[in-house]
């Protein structure tokens, strides 16, 4: 499965907006600034699709793109620091949890983490709720270009400890050469199951 033919769908503010739930989709969760729309631009092979920023708090709503007749991804608002009100962190939060608790064609969340910081608390927490709601997840550490071969698998080792998560769990990314592209294609292939 190649994810090629992608266009941009909606915005959504809330759950009365959604799509009709006709295809399965893949959800990407991540902190603030960890390479998020780097990640979905590369994997779609088009720099420009998701737009990408310095400003914390850029994606606002529940971003829909369609891929051909096949699924759809969803940038889901970055969560952790935010140049946006609290009110507005509270209504993402109550969006998105409500969005990942009902939506029953949701194949699997992507949990992107930047390889270079240690294991946050709120990307524990995410991961651990999505355990407990029986939600499949893929975790990816993405940024892994900017550091060397030692430094990327002992960062690598330490965010599999602090999220106890197996390494054959988890896909290590870099947009930048990318790296770990297409095993990441693969894993999420066999989350889009079609009928």
């Amino acid at each position: 499965m190649k994810f090629v033919d992608i266009k941009f769908l909606l915005s959504v503010h809330k759950l009365s907006q959604l799509p009709p739930p006709t295809l399965p989709e893949i959800a990407f969760a991540g902190r603030s600034n960890v390479g998020k729309s780097s990640l979905i631009n590369t994997l779609v092979g088009r720099k420009g699709l998701v737009k990408t920023s310095g400003r914390p708090g850029k994606t606002q709503g529940l971003n829909f793109f369609q891929l051909a007749d096949q699924a759809y991804f969803v940038d889901l608002p970055g969560y952790g620091f935010a140049r946006v009100s609290q009110g507005m962190q509270n209504n993402w939060q109550t969006l998105i949890t409500s969005y990942l608790e009902t939506r029953t064609i949701l194949g699997c969340v992507v949990v992107i983490m930047d390889i270079r910081h240690g294991a946050k608390v709120q990307d524990t927490q995410l991961i651990s709720w999505l355990k407990q709601q029986k939600i499949a997840y893929l975790p990816v550490y993405t940024k892994v270009d900017k550091l060397s071969g030692n430094a990327r698998q002992k960062n690598a080792a330490a965010l599999d400890a602090g999220h106890t998560i197996n390494s054959s769990q988890r896909i290590l990314f870099s947009a930048k050469s990318g790296q770990g592209k297409e095993e990441l294609e693969r894993a999420l292939a066999s989350f889009v199951v079609i009928g």
